[in-house]
């Protein structure tokens, strides 16, 4: 099951739990309504035969303005009680509807020959019921939400059956799976895949009986063989994890001695699952042709089974067309859209330019400056001025020179100095206005040197910091509960730390050090000092600081900003696109761009990610994130993004003092290695962006589909938040979200696996601009 499906699955279940509050919402908009038919104020309609009670239901036969026919049971112009209603594509239901909803039990037909039988709630196939599909697959069981959720029996039309627990649409739980020619297992299984503790017996007699992965053994288990022989052992596909002991039985003595483990792979090889079929047209999303009434001229309000109505004359998919059906294709598209969006509950409007193409992006609205400066009054202004004066002592401490090769005693933990500055000053301390606290320096002489490394000045280093400018802090801390504080010049950002990350960071020092070293390029947030400050008092409270560069700080406006884990669960930004500026971090679910970078830089990116990961792997650390940064080079007078060929004479993206490169300076740029220093990998880098469009069916997808539309851009990028450990906190909430949640979309994995995670999606994002 890949990212996408179990993505439209999660956001599945979380509308059948909504589901009640917007039926009960819906009931109440529709209940101050009054509708009429166009035959209820229209004297020359003659196709409207009723029998009308008043205030009571009433028999009605009526062919609706745009061809659909109702026959039956009809209350406050809506179907009510018995009835049939043929759509104008020949899409059919007979039975129960309670106020223009199909509620209880009914027969819903498509054009193909697909029906389903059974139970009705809100216009969702909900209850039991059978469905039975044009190709002559069949299903018998219970539903949720047009999904299979529950023990159902279904039988594929080329012989296999399953009977078994489902789960959003696909087997979950204990089942048995049968193929045609008789092969079957008996176990558990997870998103539509073999998993878990599970029985595969052969027609043959052959039987393993053991724990499965995605379809395969994996992990303890027994193959057996009829004349009583077994092979015990751990099962991988991985030639190096495989490993067991084969035991004859008295009858074959010898007999398998011989036999490779990786003939049970090969024979599972041709047992392949039949894939679930995809319901063409899902009932709850058929429309009803309602009108309020012919006075007026009024419009035409089309209602769907499930008891929404869509206001304002009928828009082109609104037809309702068959997925299979000839026609324009992007009408099918719209209809695709409209139809699954119904599914997942999510109400996708036109408005959003994340899913229409045909909607111009826009540049955020400019946001406030970020951060609150740290005046005297604010809570934390002692604890920075007790910063400055620790950074201002550390990097003015004499020193001896040193080189690039430190010796390992450098990296100990253990190296640390502590220095107590009283209020009144003292030998090595200057007098200060704050309260006393000690300062401590972690290796003090790493960092130095890989300041020197980093090429940063020390003055200017202590200036940023500590000069008469004011740090400014984030208006909220981050999710870990640290707080970030940013220099006035952008340049440096300071985060408090968890003493677990101190530890973390203090472990992977040394190969830290080696790692950027070695590769120039990196793109590991680069890191200039570790230091603790220690209030004296009775709190002795002890506050641990990193800093660290802002890889985002550029004369250029940074126009999107956007933190890429590979990961789905909760990665989308909770505020609404009108509700963006430039400062918002916009997340995974929200990215509907592909970067492009130039050949020589693509394949050095490449590398430098596979590094990378590589160094972040080893070190078992995970949960760090890539983030990038975009500024536009061209934006009209009204706030719009000009693709590249589109651009007019009002476009203009900056003020006339704001650096600019246009496609023939980036050309020139590149050829001539001795302009390449304002240029680096990850800063300053002149790239394509092409716009990406999410389709409702993946709605959740990470990677969108390409749509040609390219933009010119200035990029930023780097990996930051390395400092998280896989640790038994990680480890149970990894367990923890497994239960509820797709494993493979939740951030806390094992680094092995958000290693892999991590650079297949960052190499989807990324292509080579040709």
């Amino acid at each position: 099951m890949n990212k996408e499906q179990s993505s439209v699955l999660r956001v599945w279940e979380a509308t059948v739990r909504k589901t009640q509050a917007a039926k009960k919402r819906a009931n109440s908009i529709f209940g101050t309504i009054s509708m009429a038919t166009v035959a209820d104020d229209d004297p020359e309609d003659d196709n409207d035969k009723s029998v009308s009670i008043s205030g009571e239901a009433y028999f009605a036969e009526k062919i609706l303005p745009n061809g659909d026919y109702y026959t039956g049971q009809w209350y406050y112009n809506l179907p009510n009680g018995q009835g049939k209603y043929l759509w104008t594509d020949r899409c059919m239901y007979v039975g129960e509807w309670h106020r223009g909803k199909t509620m209880g039990r009914g027969r819903f037909s498509w054009p193909s020959g697909a029906i389903f039988e059974g139970e009705f709630k809100s216009g969702y196939m909900d209850g039991t019921g059978i469905y039975t599909g044009p190709n002559g697959d069949s299903y018998k069981g219970q539903w949720v939400m047009n999904l299979k959720h529950g023990h159902g029996i279904k039988h594929y039309s080329n012989g296999d059956w399953y009977d078994g627990e489902w789960r959003r649409g696909l087997q979950e739980g204990h089942g048995k799976y049968q193929w045609q020619n008789e092969n079957h297992y008996v176990g558990e299984w997870k998103n539509g895949v073999i998993c878990g503790k599970g029985t595969f017996i052969w027609s043959y007699g052959n039987k393993y009986d053991g724990y499965w992965e995605d379809g395969k053994p994996k992990g303890n288990g027994t193959y057996q063989w009829p004349d009583g022989s077994f092979y015990v052992g751990n099962w991988s596909r991985d030639p190096d994890e495989q490993n067991g002991t084969y035991y004859p039985s008295e009858s074959s003595l010898a007999a398998n001695l011989e036999w490779d483990p990786k003939t049970v792979y090969n024979e599972l090889g041709d047992c392949k699952i039949c894939p679930g079929e995809r319901v063409s047209i899902l009932p709850s999303q058929k429309k009803l042709a309602i009108w309020y009434s012919t006075k007026g001229g009024d419009k035409p309000r089309r209602m769907s089974v499930d008891g929404r109505a869509s206001v304002g004359i009928e828009r082109p998919f609104d037809k309702m067309n068959m997925w299979e059906s000839d026609g324009d294709s992007n009408d099918l598209g719209e209809v695709r859209r409209d139809l699954d969006f119904e599914l997942l509950g999510v109400h996708h409007d036109d408005t959003n330019p994340k899913f229409n193409l045909r909607l111009p992006l826009k540049a955020p609205k400019p946001g406030k400056r970020q951060g609150e400066t740290i005046s005297k009054g604010h809570k934390h202004y002692e604890l920075m001025l007790n910063l400055q004066l620790g950074i201002r002592h550390s990097v003015g401490r004499p020193a001896p020179a040193t080189g690039l090769d430190l010796k390992a005693s450098a990296f100990d933990p253990k190296e640390k100095i502590w220095t107590r500055f009283p209020p009144e000053g003292s030998k090595y301390t200057p007098p200060h206005q704050s309260c006393e606290f000690k300062w401590k320096d972690y290796c003090p002489v790493v960092f130095r040197t890989l300041r020197k490394l980093f090429k940063v000045d020390p003055a200017d280093y202590m200036i940023s910091i500590c000069g008469n400018d004011a740090l400014r802090e984030l208006s909220s801390p981050g999710k870990s509960g640290s707080f970030f504080y940013l220099t006035d010049d952008d340049r440096y950002m300071i985060k408090t730390m968890k003493k677990s990350e101190v530890k973390v960071l203090l472990r992977m020092l040394s190969a830290y050090y080696n790692h950027v070293r070695s590769f120039e390029n990196t793109l590991v947030i680069k890191y200039y000092g570790l230091h603790c400050v220690k209030l004296t008092g009775p709190t002795q409270k002890k506050v641990r600081f990193i800093i660290m560069g802002n890889l985002l700080r550029s004369e250029y406006t940074i126009h999107r900003r956007f933190d890429l884990k590979g990961s789905s669960l909760g990665r989308i930004t909770e505020k609404l696109e009108s509700e963006f500026d430039d400062t918002t971090i916009l997340k995974d679910l929200d990215l509907n761009f592909i970067f492009k970078l130039r050949k020589a830089w693509f394949q050095e990116f490449c590398r430098q990610i596979d590094r990378d990961c590589e160094f972040l792997e080893q070190e078992r650390t995970m949960d760090y994130s890539l983030l990038v940064g975009l500024h536009f080079r061209e934006i009209s007078t009204n706030g719009e993004l000009i693709p590249c060929g589109r651009r007019t004479p009002s476009g203009n993206s900056e003020n006339e003092s704001t650096p600019r490169l246009c496609r023939t300076d980036i050309d020139e740029l590149l050829l001539d290695p001795k302009r390449w220093a304002s240029i680096k990998l990850g800063a300053n880098m002149p790239a394509l962006v092409e716009r990406t469009i999410r389709k409702p069916e993946f709605e959740l997808q990470l990677v969108g589909e390409q749509t040609g539309e390219c933009y010119e851009v200035v990029m930023f990028f780097g990996i930051i938040d390395i400092l998280q450990d896989y640790d038994i906190t990680k480890k149970l909430e990894h367990a923890y979200k497994s239960i509820h949640y797709d494993p493979t979309s939740i951030s806390a994995v094992d680094p092995k696996q958000y290693s892999k995670r991590f650079r297949d999606f960052i190499f989807k994002v990324f292509a080579e601009d040709t």
